[in-house]
């Protein structure tokens, strides 16, 4: 497996999104959902990496790059390839990325129900923080942030 920069419209990663947008959909209402469509992965404040077995897309995350901090955003497994270390080599690859960009602090925005990306995060160093940058206060979200 490797991870390296991808393109969101490759109609791999693109599927892993749908699916992704789709799960968030079905389990938050809409001003809950803070996901970031095909078109704006594209904007050249975005870094979006692919995990990839072979010619396969099995994981999508994005980093972007905030005034004074890094989000992390897009953060997503194939269901059938969880447990197979795909999301600690799509972490990694964010960290390393933040570094590469001179970034010093990586935030991102997840959910208390979803108890595995929470402790995925906790697990890569990220503590819980306050609300950040646009976001509403709610009584889904989780802010957690993450000093290199």
């Amino acid at each position: 497996m490797i991870v390296e920069r991808g393109d969101p419209k490759h109609p791999q990663a693109k599927a892993l999104l749908k699916q992704s947008h789709a799960l968030m959909q079905d389990l938050f209402e809409p001003e809950e959902n803070y996901f970031l469509d095909i078109e704006e992965l594209c904007a050249p404040n975005i870094r979006f990496l692919v995990a990839k077995d072979g010619d396969t897309i099995t994981g999508t995350a994005a980093l972007a790059i905030k005034s004074g901090y890094g989000e992390v955003k897009s953060m997503f497994v194939d269901p059938a390839r969880r447990g197979q270390g795909i999301a600690d080599a799509l972490m990694q690859a964010l960290d390393d990325t933040a570094k590469a960009e001179s970034i010093t602090t990586l935030k991102l925005e997840t959910a208390h129900k979803l108890k595995a990306a929470v402790r995925l995060y906790a697990r890569h160093g990220y503590t819980e923080c306050a609300l950040f940058g646009d976001y509403e206060p709610n009584q889904t979200s989780l802010f957690m942030e993450k000093h290199l």
